[in-house]
């Protein structure tokens, strides 16, 4: 029993284990249970699961709060937003994946479970390996945060290309060295099918694989991001890591409330510029003025203000 008390990236083995088993319990009941018969994901069961999973994100917030202190529960808080607004930017991107494979509404849930599923591991190799540089070297930190600053001015400053994914290179690569099946098979990711020389049974991808790879190639690019500007608040494997999941979990049910509409927040992402600006700069920042660390409550506060003007704007600039 011992074994559970001992430390792992700073944190002891019950806490990873613990967070672990959430997870997968709710990926379970999501799949096993909600999903058991496949349907359309309506609005208003969307905003439903995702309240759900907002509410439990934020009782794991309390929990960190109570066992780890005030900041830590802060740091938490500020990585769970900024990752949720960060993942919110990425849903248009997913929404063209599925409209270019013509995936139904009845199949994108399928998709985005074992894209959830996929982030669960890639963060945590990505994190880790975040948490071993920044350990070994220190410096590290402030590249992150060099990076975050350049984002988010040329998020500001220059205007994205339209997304291509008919030219993407992975979809090009696939195409190449895999069979791909024209049609989608009902909720299959593999079918098997004759080859079309030896008429023998062989196995073809099929789009809905095709839309699931792409969208795990998109997280990892996003979490290039998302990943650095968390660690610029904490340094916290625990925080990071948990943070991000949890944010990630309660987006895929929004999804198919917020897809249709994403596009009229077109204030929002300079509001996540600005974010990411305030967020690299302010490891300098703490640097210059000599404390270790900038507050967490400052970093909270100004994340808020920064994604709620972004979102006001939005309303009513439409409006």
């Amino acid at each position: 029993m011992d074994f559970i008390y001992s430390i792992f990236l700073g944190k002891p083995i019950w806490m990873w284990g613990t967070f672990l088993i959430i997870v997968m319990f709710l990926l379970m009941f999501d799949l096993g249970v909600l999903q058991r018969r496949p349907h359309e994901i309506s609005i208003k069961e969307s905003l439903g699961l995702s309240a759900f999973y907002i509410i439990l994100s934020c009782l794991f917030g309390g929990w960190v709060w109570y066992y780890l202190g005030s900041n830590a529960g802060k740091e938490y808080f500020t990585g769970f937003i900024i990752e949720k607004s960060l993942s919110i930017d990425n849903i248009f991107i997913i929404s063209l994946i599925f409209s270019f494979f013509h995936i139904p509404r009845l199949y994108q849930h399928r998709v985005l479970f074992w894209g959830v599923l996929g982030v669960v591991f890639l963060r945590a190799l990505m994190i880790g390996l975040g948490a071993t540089l920044i350990g070994q070297f220190e410096w590290i930190l402030y590249v992150f945060a060099l990076f975050l600053i350049v984002t988010g001015v040329k998020m500001l400053t220059i205007s994205e290309p339209a997304v291509d994914i008919k030219n993407n290179l992975i979809l090009k690569f696939v195409k190449r060295f895999f069979r791909v099946t024209p049609e989608l098979h009902g909720q299959n990711f593999l079918v098997q099918l004759p080859h079309p020389k030896s008429k023998k049974m062989v196995w073809w991808l099929t789009p809905l694989m095709i839309a699931l790879i792409l969208i795990e190639i998109i997280d990892i690019a996003f979490a290039i991001d998302s990943v650095p500007a968390i660690f610029a608040i904490t340094q916290d494997p625990f925080i990071v890591y948990t943070s991000n999941i949890f944010a990630i979990l309660g987006l895929r049910a929004l999804y198919f409330a917020l897809a249709a509409i994403i596009h009229r927040f077109k204030y929002l992402k300079p509001a996540l510029a600005l974010i990411l600006i305030f967020i690299g700069g302010k490891v300098f920042v703490a640097d210059l003025l000599g404390v270790e660390k900038f507050p967490a409550s400052i970093s909270l506060g100004v994340t808020l203000a920064l994604l709620s003007g972004g979102v006001l704007v939005s309303v009513f600039k439409r409006g």
